[in-house]
């Protein structure tokens, strides 16, 4: 999360407090790749090297109304079968809690996966109903999501969030 009265500053500072401000972010579509492993984020700063092209899915969010809850959620599921690739979902949300835009992007990553492997689900279910179906599908071994939310200053400089799933190859 970063806040500054330059809105682009407020995305640099968000993009220092995840640190990856130092790389040029190249920004992907929504693809767990095939045999992808993940790693902590510690493992993965310590890879990174200053200047270098980095692929990423990215969630952004800024605003500088006084008072708005702002943020930015990443979601991601693996399937179960190594060979075949995941989804990621990026979700920019206003209004919502962090807990509410995660679940959010996580079940919208989890309904892209669902789809390409053929499992039937009603869209209009709640994310609980739907995520015991995915896992009892088998098909689906794992979701998740990180979330970055906060609620902008009274004084009017601008607030920006991000999450982030960086690639390393």
């Amino acid at each position: 999360m970063g806040t500054h009265k330059e809105e682009l500053r407020s995305f640099e500072l968000a993009l220092r407090d995840a640190g990856i401000e130092k790389c040029n972010l190249v920004q992907v579509s929504s693809i767990f790749p095939p045999d992808c492993k993940t790693i902590s984020r510690n493992e993965g700063l310590k890879e990174l090297i200053p200047g270098m092209f980095t692929f990423c899915v990215l969630a952004r969010c800024s605003s500088n109304e006084p008072h708005r809850l702002i943020a930015a959620s990443v979601g991601c599921a693996i399937p179960s079968d190594t060979n075949t690739y995941g989804y990621l979902s990026e979700h920019h949300a206003f209004g919502e809690t962090e807990e509410v835009a995660g679940d959010y992007s996580e079940a919208l990553a989890a309904a892209m996966l669902a789809s390409t492997l053929g499992i039937e689900f009603d869209e209009d279910k709640g994310w609980d109903e739907k995520e015991e179906l995915y896992k009892i599908s088998g098909k689906i071994v794992r979701t998740t999501n990180i979330t970055q939310s906060t609620i902008v200053g009274a004084n009017g400089w601008y607030s920006t969030v991000v999450a982030s799933a960086v690639f390393l190859f």
